[in-house]
């Protein structure tokens, strides 16, 4: 019998990031709707953070509006008095149109309040970009200065030929500056190559079409295709740290040299050897001091003793990589800020766009709210972190929303763009059943999405 272990602990941290995250981008989304129809005079009756069917946690009525908190976190809305919405509210709507009402305003205005929360959105992914920059800088490893190469740390990038120590120099004849840009170029350029550098000697390596499919299928945790391939030195432990590594007398700054008796440079040696003695003791040859130490330490059943690593800016001194860094003044940082927002929201317009092609196997990395919540850091809580991931799903809930799909924000600007256009205006008819019909899809995709996460429909067995 097999008992699968939970660090709750780290579930709960990157839960209660996501459901901060997801609620500041709702209250902001929805209130770039409730302003904009507030401005041209609407009555806006619910302003909602989730969804509350049958019963809210908390709610109370100022002026014209109920505010509140709904149990059910799926998201959020406000009710503008006379649209076809979420609430489906046709005693309203069998009524004559009052002037307060979203159906008595010209195109233009509904238009721009169907707009509202699209734009908020934008708006705080580049604020939050550019406050990231003022803040923490930016900060980019050279490609071409990693003089170790790479270590390769999952099983699809070796499938396809990488080795430890090998030098990237190129995907799709396409020179990579950054090392952070390689991961997502390997990714979604399936169907072309790769030029690395082995041994001094210039190689090249196919990536298979459907790399994303096959990397859905294989991944059983949450690990990097590659990272740099560091050198075999000690980082520094977490306060609280528990692991074998501590534990067997490993400090800071260690030097490790050899594993029983295999002399070892990099971390990528050290995960080799110690894979093969789980559940077991061995040998640490370290340098401390000027002096060697050989210090018995414990492999846990997943071969491993926990050895943290330096950090980025300590390799750099080391000179095992080259960082670029950067700092941004307050103004500086505003148009890098909406540079990198539309950056975020190309790359992920052309991660969208493989769905749609089923020979890239895209289609079975569709994630819910477990894929979302995984993003986030589990060991502490990071807010350079927090803040770069709030930002780039603020930017896919304003393209989602944008999805002409009824029930969307999308739905409603296609349909009173055609009025506009056309001069005639939908029945609200049409628009009660387009509104159902959309509710559908989505709660589909929001199943098929979440079921992926759990069970992984879609993906070959």
């Amino acid at each position: 019998m097999t008992i699968l272990a939970i660090d709750w602990s780290s579930v709960g941290l990157k839960a209660a990031q996501l459901i901060l995250s997801l609620s500041i981008l709702v209250v902001l989304h929805e209130f770039g709707h409730y302003i904009t129809a507030r401005w041209f005079k609407c009555r806006v009756e619910k302003f909602y953070l989730f969804f509350d069917p049958w019963f809210s946690i908390v709610k109370k009525k100022i002026g014209d509006t109920v505010y509140g908190i709904g149990w059910l976190p799926l998201g959020g809305y406000v009710k503008i008095a006379g649209m076809v919405d979420e609430s489906m509210d046709k005693e309203q709507l069998k009524q004559p149109p009052q002037p307060w009402e979203f159906r008595s305003k010209p195109a233009w205005q509904r238009l721009i309040i169907m707009l509202g929360g699209v734009t908020v959105n934008i708006l705080l992914a580049f604020i939050i970009y550019a406050m990231i920059l003022f803040v923490w800088g930016e900060k980019k490893t050279l490609n071409s200065s990693l003089n170790n190469g790479v270590w390769v740390t999952d099983s699809l990038m070796y499938d396809i030929g990488l080795r430890n120590g090998d030098k990237i120099i190129s995907v799709n004849d396409s020179e990579i500056k950054y090392f952070e840009d390689l991961p997502k170029k390997i990714l979604f350029s399936g169907g072309s190559s790769i030029k690395i550098k082995r041994n001094e000697k210039d190689t090249i390596l196919n990536i298979p079409i459907n790399v994303i499919g096959k990397l859905v299928e294989k991944k059983k945790a949450k690990v990097p295709l590659f990272i740099e391939r560091l050198p075999s030195i000690v980082g520094e432990f977490y306060k609280n740290d528990s692991s074998n590594a501590k534990k067997g007398g490993l400090q800071y700054l260690d030097k490790i040299i050899r594993i029983d008796n295999t002399p070892v440079r990099f971390f990528d040696e050290i995960s080799t050897c110690l894979s093969n003695h789980k559940n077991e003791k061995v040998n640490f040859t370290i340098q401390r001091n000027g002096s060697e130490l050989t210090l018995p330490i414990a492999v846990n059943e997943d071969g491993k003793t926990g050895l943290p690593i330096l950090t980025d800016d300590q390799y750099d001194s080391l000179g095992v990589f080259k960082l670029e860094k950067k700092k941004y003044g307050f103004f500086e940082s505003f148009p890098a800020g909406v540079k990198l927002t539309f950056t975020s929201l190309s790359e992920y317009i052309d991660q969208f766009k493989l769905i749609f092609k089923p020979s890239t196997g895209a289609y079975k990395g569709v994630g819910g709210f477990k894929a979302m919540g995984g993003i986030f850091n589990g060991n502490e809580w990071d807010w350079q972190s927090f803040w770069r991931i709030t930002a780039f799903f603020s930017i896919v809930l304003a393209f989602m929303n944008l999805l002409p799909i009824p029930a969307l924000d999308g739905g409603h600007v296609l349909f009173t763009l055609i009025e506009m256009i056309t001069g005639r205006k939908p029945n609200e008819k049409f628009l009660e059943y387009a509104q159902m019909v959309g509710m559908i899809i989505l709660l589909a995709l929001m199943l098929y999405a979440n079921g992926n996460d759990w069970f992984g429909w879609g993906r070959d067995k």
